[in-house]
């Protein structure tokens, strides 16, 4: 996945934005103001910060040495996913999968507007 893809990928959810809170090397993907990726586009290799169930994201670092406790982040909720070291599907899944789990702390109301009940 190249950076063009994982911005438009991550820009494709319902709401999605790009914001650049940390300088303009940083893309900051949020819905309703809420990050769900965090990325240097321009990094080589690339990775990207993904919200993460605790659980899973333990059960993820065990098994993929490219997926990491986020970098800078509360590393008990997010990880660091180091892009071109797992099968695109996955790093897809990742970046839904974080989406999802913000969507998720929103009220019912916007849910809904969003179509993720």
């Amino acid at each position: 996945m190249t950076p063009d893809e994982l911005r438009a990928f991550c820009l494709d959810f319902n709401d999605a934005v790009e914001e650049f809170p940390f300088g303009p090397d940083f893309s900051v993907f949020k819905v309703v103001g809420k990050m769900f990726a965090l990325s240097w586009l321009d990094a080589e290799p690339l990775r990207v910060n993904l919200k993460c169930d605790p659980d899973e994201a333990v059960r993820l670092r065990e098994e993929h040495p490219a997926v990491a406790p986020g970098y800078h982040m509360n590393k008990r909720h997010w990880n660091t996913v180091t892009v071109g070291e797992l099968p695109d599907l996955m790093v897809r899944e990742l970046v839904e999968d974080s989406y999802d789990l913000v969507v998720a702390g929103l009220p019912k109301a916007v849910r809904l507007r969003l179509d993720r009940p």
